[in-house]
């Protein structure tokens, strides 16, 4: 399975040049004189509006029609502050002027790359409309979510389209519902308020943190629907955050410029709401300590998906409060790959698998699969058959299930391998 973290694209002002620094869970896009409207409803008078979306490999996946021509598709972020196309053919078929060039900097900080503002876009989203946008386009697909997230997207939307209304998040229905403040009403005895700090229209909350069971401690996370994870910490960002017993080294996701080393293991428990999520699978990330901390706003980490989708979510952007009704998933426990592989797709139908990576000492690595290996078959069923996100739920199977693989290694015929799943974390 392939840890895939949403990216984020952020603005450092220098003497000689603006630059935006495209890294790992790291910031915010800043955009000089970007005052828009957000949407707006195409019937008015309208008190909510209903979007449905996909929910694919733990990315909430909303169409979008962008200037009534391309049907799209979008992940729906609230850790993102403004929209980001990845495709900038889409806008090059469209004749859309760019009104300016920024220079992107990998996350090896030394690739440079590019993106350019455009302006007067408009996108529709089932019964909303925003007209007149400005968005960030980039000069490639550095994002490459196809590979290595298995879907297809065409960019992010961030929170300039949605920061007006109330937002309610409904993954077991797989609804986004948009209320007019005005009109919105809590419900639901099960629900738990948690005061919001909002800053450059992004969600942090303060809870407390169990790192074991003898060190619990308060921590800022950025409440952010465009990560596919569950929990990451900053461990540089807190002299507590120390790693577990029971870690694996691994890379935790993919940045310009190469992987993002980082580290997997477990925390004791994050108490959300009146809710204490126990063993919760945790990333953990040293920023470095070049690492400036204002950019992230002085967070501890992230809260995404993999927590978020137990509850039933609202986030009140106009009076500042985060709204959870758990779930009946609330107390499943959290689960990870047992094999070993580090996975990415390809082709048409982004079917075709190939190992990146291998954890060290794992199930899979004992079998010598291999870097480079294509994954043909898994217990008989042909992966072509298969999303990403199929592949890796079989590879996250009980301890002890025996995993029978076919892959085609360069050069070679075709080779079996079989290894039995274990806890790695």
């Amino acid at each position: 399975m392939f840890r895939f973290f949403n990216f984020r694209l952020r603005f450092i002002p220098t003497i000689m040049k603006q630059r935006i620094l495209l890294g790992l869970l790291t910031g915010w896009i800043w955009l000089a004189g970007n005052a828009q409207t957000a949407f707006e409803p195409i019937e008015r008078e309208v008190k909510k509006v209903d979007i449905p979306f996909e929910y694919e490999n733990n990315f909430i996946i909303v169409k979008v029609l962008f200037n009534d021509v391309f049907p799209l598709k979008f992940i729906f972020d609230t850790g993102a502050e403004h929209t980001i196309l990845t495709q900038r053919e889409i806008t090059d078929l469209l004749q859309i002027n760019y009104e300016r060039r920024f220079t992107l900097v990998g996350s090896d900080m030394s690739t440079e790359l590019y993106a350019y503002l455009a302006r007067g876009v408009k996108f529709t989203i089932n019964n909303m409309i925003a007209s007149n946008r400005s968005i960030l386009v980039l000069d490639e697909d550095y994002f490459r979510f196809e590979e290595y997230g298995g879907i297809q997207v065409h960019g992010i939307i961030g929170a300039d389209l949605f920061r007006r209304f109330v937002v309610k998040i409904n993954y077991r229905r797989k609804v986004i519902t948009l209320y007019d403040p005005a009109y919105f009403r809590l419900s639901g005895a099960r629900t738990t308020e948690i005061p919001l700090e909002l800053h450059r229209n992004k969600p942090y909350i303060t809870v407390n943190t169990a790192l074991t069971k003898d060190t619990t401690i308060q921590a800022k996370y950025l409440i952010d629907t465009g990560a596919s994870i569950s929990l990451l910490l900053y461990t540089n960002s807190h002299p507590a955050f120390n790693l577990p017993p029971r870690y694996i080294r691994s890379k935790i996701g993919m940045g310009l410029g190469g992987f993002l080393q980082g580290f997997l293991g477990r925390v004791d428990g994050i108490t959300v709401g009146d809710q204490k999520l126990e063993g919760v699978i945790t990333n953990f990330q040293d920023l470095g300590e070049a690492a400036d901390t204002t950019f992230l706003n002085r967070r501890n980490g992230i809260i995404g998906n993999q927590i978020l989708n137990r509850f039933e979510v609202t986030i009140d952007y106009i009076r500042g409060r985060l709204y959870l009704t758990p779930e009946k998933t609330i107390r499943q426990k959290f689960q990870y790959d047992k094999s070993g592989l580090l996975l990415a797709a390809s082709g048409a139908n982004l079917n075709v698998f190939t190992v990146v990576d291998l954890i060290e000492n794992s199930p899979a690595a004992q079998a010598d699969i291999r870097i480079g290996d294509e994954i043909k078959k898994i217990n008989g069923v042909p992966t072509s058959l298969m999303h990403l996100g199929d592949l890796s739920r079989r590879l996250q199977k009980k301890v002890g299930k025996k995993i029978r693989l076919v892959i085609q290694r360069e050069g070679e015929e075709r080779l079996t391998k079989e290894f039995q799943l274990r806890e790695l974390i």
